[in-house]
């Protein structure tokens, strides 16, 4: 993948990762495509699913502090890639 693909599934918001994550799935499923355009395909659904994942380990980590009743940490918003990192 290249770097202008990863920074434009970086920019996505988890609604519209996992929408076009449905879609590239879809596609795949209904078959007819290349082997080039189906490895293409599989590409862009295992960064989509990596982007969706970022916002939920970051939505998870939210819970978590909102849980322990620290709401400096629940109120704050944690950016999926800090959330995978562990950085908040």
């Amino acid at each position: 993948m290249t770097a202008q693909t990863e920074a434009d599934v970086a920019s996505l918001s988890y609604e519209q990762a996992r929408d076009e994550l449905v879609q590239v799935v879809n596609r795949l499923e209904q078959g007819g495509a290349t082997l080039e355009e189906s490895l293409q395909l599989w590409e862009r659904g295992e960064a989509l699913a990596a982007r969706c994942e970022e916002w939920l380990l970051g939505a998870r980590k939210r819970l978590e502090a909102a849980r322990a009743g620290d709401p400096g940490d629940a109120s704050n918003s944690v950016a999926p890639e800090q959330a995978a990192r562990g950085d908040n």
